[in-house]
């Protein structure tokens, strides 16, 4: 557009250099070549328009939108009209409570209040698509700024509407799949009413309160010891069966040995015991005595 202003400058300028001045009258045929030759690369830049891959353009011919969609490549247009581009490959919108990770600093998660009463925090990625044969309606009722003014609004209504269906620990537990589907549902028509594409609905992370937390941990380490229990009582029946029959063995080696045992066989074994006690390095002499009746002994080394 600029080429085709300066251009068409410039060949006034030439074609009426002899009214502005006697001076210009020289350079009349130059102005006029050089106006002609820039208006006309202008007009063939302003009609030529280049669409990148995975994009489509949408014309606005003095603010009206047109309905012809330009798809990727080189395209001929008006030279008058201005061309909107459109990224019609998969889109993300992240909202975290993690700075920088989502499209906006700072803590931007959806705070959302659930069927008991409690506060729960949930991280969300959305993955969405411009519908390439919407995007003139989308440029025409809603603008290229869709992300701020339907993906964002849009989403965080939906899940704070579907919240109050489900209580703290299911929303984090046994319900939260059922969550995410319902969710996505009601996105998804919500999107495509506006001429977007839901693709994806990703929960990343949802943040109980830390009451509800400690809760939950107290549960499931209490379920854990209960899971435990049967193992440990098969483990001490073991031990005690292990017991009895220890016990059982002992006392049948008693009564063997007290049948077999006789006042000469305790006399024969201790005389033998002290025999070895007394050929020992460290003995010396031993005096064994059996009362009246029993005889007495000397044993020594030496």
């Amino acid at each position: 557009m600029t080429l085709t202003f300066l251009g068409l400058v410039l060949l006034i300028v030439g074609l009426n250099a002899a009214k502005l001045s006697p001076g210009f009258e020289r350079f009349r045929q130059g102005l006029t070549f050089l106006g002609a030759l820039l208006l006309l690369i202008g007009l063939s830049a302003s009609t030529v328009v280049q669409i990148e891959a995975g994009e489509v353009g949408v014309q606005t011919l003095f603010g009206q939108v047109q309905p012809r969609i330009l798809t990727s490549g080189l395209n001929v247009v008006n030279p008058l009209v201005d061309v909107a581009h459109f990224d019609t490959k998969t889109q993300n919108y992240t909202m975290s409570a993690q700075r920088e990770e989502g499209q906006r600093a700072g803590d931007d998660a959806i705070r959302v209040l659930s069927a008991d009463g409690l506060e729960v925090v949930i991280d969300l990625t959305v993955l969405y698509r411009v519908l390439p044969d919407k995007a003139p309606r989308i440029l025409s009722t809603i603008g290229a700024n869709y992300q701020d003014a339907i993906v964002r609004p849009v989403t965080r209504t939906r899940i704070r509407d579907n919240a109050v269906y489900y209580d703290a620990v299911a929303l984090y537990s046994t319900r939260r799949d059922e969550f995410q589907t319902r969710i996505f549902t009601s996105i998804e028509k919500d999107f495509r009413a506006r001429g977007l594409q839901l693709e994806q609905l990703l929960i990343r992370n949802i943040q109980l309160p830390e009451s509800v937390k400690r809760s939950i941990e107290s549960k499931i380490s209490a379920e854990q010891d209960a899971q435990k229990m049967p193992f440990v009582l098969q483990k001490e029946r073991q031990e005690a069966e292990r017991k009895r029959v220890e016990a059982q063995g002992i006392a049948d080696y008693q009564k063997i040995i007290s049948g077999e045992l006789s006042d000469k066989l305790l006399q024969y074994e201790t005389i033998k015991a002290n025999r070895e006690i007394a050929t020992s390095p460290n003995a010396k002499v031993i005096i064994m005595g059996g009362g009246r009746t029993a005889p007495q002994l000397l044993l020594s080394d030496k």
